[in-house]
């Protein structure tokens, strides 16, 4: 069976050019990922700005096109897409973006955020039936229609104006939602209630749901798998309990380190691992992006890029320390990913 969507052998450069003076940013590297139809899952994608994580969510939505190799979706080009598939499309994959207030007119009232894709994509035969769905579809993520309808987005806080956007996508019936950063802007007490409104969608309604983000706290509240990117590439993958518990690739364990614990005796700074001031800078040519920050970087990471290697059987690290394992190609990254039937239980039953 296709997947849903896939990334195959992605890469995306900005800038350079034939006649550009510099050399272009590669964004995204080599990157190859799939979201199976019948497989619901919740995939998180962490890593610092600059590893990759929102020019993958804008090639998976088809808003940016890559350099090379190919957006997929049920086995058709994104670019190639039309009519009837192009539809199809824009109702299976919907976003979550960061900033809730970018989204919405400040001249229409947030009905129109509902009530739009109601109309385009046929939902309901009267007003009535519309007004019951949108309803429906508030109250399912605890917010009370007689308080939110009728009102302009100002009128409302973030929170609300973000879980109406879960709302507006959960409207669609939608096979996989990408969420890119959306409790970023939001205050704490309202994070836990966005995230569980997402799980339950995913545990409710079979909807599989990408998490972009750089906090690994509530990654792994809410993922199955996760991926850690590092400029571009995958550092580590595999079942969210063994990357995050017991973190191999060494960038990973700088993002576990970086996390502030609740303990008074425990000092809390920005942690970095630093450069080696007496090791060379490397760049340009194929070699390991994190060579630069690693304590552990050998003579081969200045020269080779390092392939995917399975440590566990749910987990994948592209790390030298681990060449004794077998080497995974970065196209069958999915082998590692853990069994999506794990987490349908809901929380708190």
């Amino acid at each position: 069976m296709p997947a849903l969507l896939e990334a195959r052998n992605v890469t995306k450069i900005y800038g350079g050019g034939r006649f550009s003076r510099t050399p272009g940013m590669v964004a995204l590297d080599d990157f190859s990922f799939r979201v199976e139809d019948d497989q619901p899952t919740i995939t998180a994608i962490v890593g610092e700005s600059g590893s990759g994580k929102t020019t993958l969510a804008r090639l998976l939505l088809g808003l940016t096109e890559p350099t090379s190799g190919q957006i997929l979706y049920r086995d058709q080009d994104m670019s190639r897409l039309t009519g009837e598939s192009r539809k199809r499309f824009l109702r299976e994959v919907q976003v979550i973006f960061q900033d809730p207030y970018e989204v919405y007119n400040p001249f229409y009232k947030v009905d129109h955020v509902l009530s739009t894709p109601i109309a385009k994509f046929k939902l309901a035969s009267s007003k009535q039936q519309a007004r019951a769905l949108m309803e429906e579809t508030l109250n399912a993520v605890g917010l009370r229609p007689e308080e939110t309808l009728g009102r302009h987005p100002h009128q409302l806080s973030g929170g609300q104006r973000q879980r109406i956007m879960v709302a507006r996508a959960l409207l669609l019936q939608p096979r996989l939602i990408i969420a890119d950063e959306p409790v970023s802007m939001v205050d704490a007490s309202l994070r836990a209630t966005i995230l569980e409104s997402l799980r339950q969608m995913h545990l409710k309604y079979d909807i599989s749901i990408l998490y972009i983000t750089h906090d690994l706290t509530t990654a792994y509240q809410i993922s199955d798998n996760i991926l850690v990117m590092y400029r571009g590439q995958v550092a580590e993958a595999g079942d969210v309990d063994l990357v995050v518990k017991q973190p191999q690739h060494p960038y990973t364990q700088l993002l576990i380190q970086s996390i502030p614990q609740p303990d008074p005796d425990r000092a809390w700074g920005h942690y970095e691992l630093p450069a080696d001031a007496a090791r060379p800078v490397v760049t340009g040519g194929a070699f390991c992006r994190f060579v630069n920050r690693c304590p552990h970087a050998m003579e081969i990471c200045r020269t080779t890029n390092p392939p995917l290697y399975r440590t566990d059987e749910h987990r994948a690290a592209a790390c030298f320390l681990y060449r004794e394992s077998p080497a995974l190609d970065r196209a069958d990254l999915d082998q590692v990913l853990t069994d999506p039937a794990r987490n349908l239980t809901p929380t708190g039953t």
